[in-house]
């Protein structure tokens, strides 16, 4: 196989290329071409044109042992090769791509963070995609004019857009192994970078992150959970061993807790660049669930509870009140709102039964009730300050329940005993008060689905319990996070044109949503025949998100104009945001 190759040669001002032809069979490594040419290793670039001076492609080194024939070359291609010692001219655009032409240089920027005595702050250091970071690190060294030194004690730090320090780059790695463009910016920092296996990592105390405020540590990659906590709270100097690590994951919150304190760090996959966050409290032993556990109260509070205010750090301490918010109001203003008292946290094991959690909950102190026992009691889970889903079997294991270690539990004193069957559905019904916008006090409704999620069913369910004629009753679901009330009636949906099928009505689907918890409210067409469900609370409900909503983008239309104010190359001091990602979810059934 015969073709024609290139070599860069060494000019002043500008590079010129001497072509000379080889060859080579075509069953040859393409990485002996340095061998034949009697040149130290380089790089190997291909021409995507017929012209030699523009339109080259670089092969990567992990190629070079590919054919000729594998990489396409053909009699007459045109190869061009660059020595080790070249590194003026940059086979890489600025993009990051691999293909230029051979007179654009480009350079890797290297900002001096070791020594504020030194004359230069700021160097440009020409470099290739194959360039050595340990071949940058030393010429910024030498061209800042700093100490020799600092080539045995010294390292280099990408600096992103928000002017923060990355994970250090270890010095075998090309750019491109390191997947660094050109023209980033990196920083020269104090202190070796961590060897291969090693970890650096960020941490910080707290589940609330603010940028800036974390520390570093270099830790082996087989050091175990329990022995990077200890080091990170020497670091920090706390005392006691009421802490525990979490990942920060990728919203910028606070992740799971690493459980599993006797595995290694590589075993749970943590890698250099990753946050932990230390955050006060012990863990539970393994198989054990650590639950706060509410009192829940519909129809208000009783006694001298003080009132909540945004509780951003976990449960209020004993006593504490989760009242709800002007942002998710009650239907009516006769009765007040419900609330959450924090009771306290107990560690029950996954395999314990519901009943037995109930039993455990009722020795905690400040429960101002007399429980007769765990029959009288209904369990919820807690979302969003609020009640959520009803845990209905008594009998069954906390595992099945499918709780996850993050779940609260609140519990409702009740009348008397309870045992709910698989097609109950827990309702609060609401009866409107004549000549006023507001409702009575809720009424719990259990609605046997058996035959059926239809509108119909459940108004006659409903005028049954209110000793009312169907025909002359009319009701609606409330949503609070909305402040709407949706008149329940029945509908017909057909699937396609060409079957003529009714699609069958279900209450669980749109637009109802129908669930355990979900208050009901009930008009009595013999007094009161218009359509209006609303309250004066609803009414300032929603003027109140109006507001809300309006201020936000008032904000919005403010940062923007500040942003693009802002000189370039500044910092930006707002919190980073990671790119969009689609996410594919699928919720089971947990009834």
């Amino acid at each position: 196989m015969e073709w024609s190759g290139a070599t860069s040669g060494e000019g002043e001002k500008c590079q010129q290329l001497t072509e000379s032809p080889q060859v080579f069979p075509s069953n040859a490594e393409v990485g002996s071409v340095f061998t034949a040419l009697a040149i130290p290793v380089g790089a190997i670039f291909l021409s995507s044109t017929e012209r030699t001076n523009e339109g080259w492609t670089a092969i990567p080194q992990e190629d070079w042992r590919k054919t000729f024939r594998e990489q396409g070359l053909t009699n007459g291609s045109f190869v061009l090769i660059q020595d080790s010692s070249n590194n003026n001219n940059s086979m890489l655009t600025k993009q990051g791509e691999w293909i230029t032409t051979v007179n654009e240089t480009n350079w890797i920027q290297v900002k001096n963070l070791c020594q504020s005595e030194s004359e230069e702050e700021l160097v440009k250091i020409p470099a290739t995609a194959n360039t050595v970071v340990f071949d940058i690190r030393i010429k910024a060294i030498k061209e800042l004019k700093l100490m020799k030194e600092l080539a045995e004690n010294s390292c280099l730090r990408p600096i992103d857009r928000d002017g923060k320090l990355l994970c250090p780059v270890p010095d075998n790695c090309t750019l491109k192994e390191a997947e660094l463009r050109i023209e980033s910016s990196l920083g020269l920092c104090p202190g070796k970078a961590p060897t291969s296996s090693q970890l650096f990592l960020f941490f910080t105390m707290g589940s609330h992150i603010q940028p800036g405020t974390e520390m570093e540590i270099i830790v082996e990659e087989t050091i175990t959970v329990r022995d990077c906590l200890k080091i990170m709270l020497e670091k920090l100097g706390l005392p006691g061993d009421t802490w525990h690590l979490r990942k920060m994951d990728w919203c910028y919150e606070a992740g799971e807790p690493l459980h599993e304190e006797d595995a290694t760090l590589k075993e749970l996959m943590i890698y250099s660049g990753d946050t932990l966050l230390l955050i006060e409290g012990k863990l539970p032993p393994p198989g054990f669930l650590k639950v706060p556990i509410w009192w829940y109260q519909p129809r208000g509070c009783a006694g001298p509870w003080r009132s909540h205010q945004d509780q951003t750090n976990g449960p209020p301490p004993q006593g504490g009140v989760w009242g709800a918010s002007a942002t998710q109001g009650a239907p009516g203003d006769t009765y007040a709102e419900a609330s959450l008292c924090y009771l306290g946290d107990i560690e029950i094991s996954e395999d314990a039964t519901l009943a037995e959690l109930k039993s455990q909950a009722m020795t905690l102190p400040s429960s101002e009730f007399f429980v007769p026992s765990p029959a009288f009691l209904r369990a919820w889970t807690v979302e969003s300050k609020r009640p959520s889903r009803l845990l209905r079997i008594n009998q069954q294991q906390l595992r099945e329940y499918k709780l996850g270690r993050r779940t609260e539990i609140c519990l409702e004193l009740l009348q008397k005993e309870e045992n709910l069957g698989p097609q109950d559905v827990l309702l609060r019904i609401q009866r409107r008060l004549p000549g006023e916008r507001a409702y009575g006090p809720p009424v719990d409704l259990v609605w046997d689905t058996a035959r059926g999620w239809t509108a119909g069913a459940l108004q006659r369910q409903v005028a049954d319990c209110c000793s009312l004629p169907v025909e002359k009753i009319e009701i609606a679901k409330y949503f609070p996070e909305k402040f709407e009330w949706l008149p329940v009636s029945s509908w017909s949906l057909q699937t396609t044109k060409r079957k003529k099928k009714k699609k069958q009505e279900n209450l669980q689907g749109a637009p109802y949503y129908l669930k355990d918890g979900d208050t009901i409210g009930i008009k009595n067409l013999l007094v009161e025949d218009d359509g209006d469900f609303s309250t004066d609370r609803d009414d300032a409900g929603k003027e109140k998100q109006k507001q809300l909503a309006l201020g936000g983008r008032k904000s919005q239309e403010a940062l923007r104009g500040q942003s693009s104010s802002v000189v370039s190359g500044a910092e930006s001091p707002g919190r980073p945001q990671r790119p969009e990602a689609s996410l594919s979810i699928h919720v089971g059934s947990f009834r």
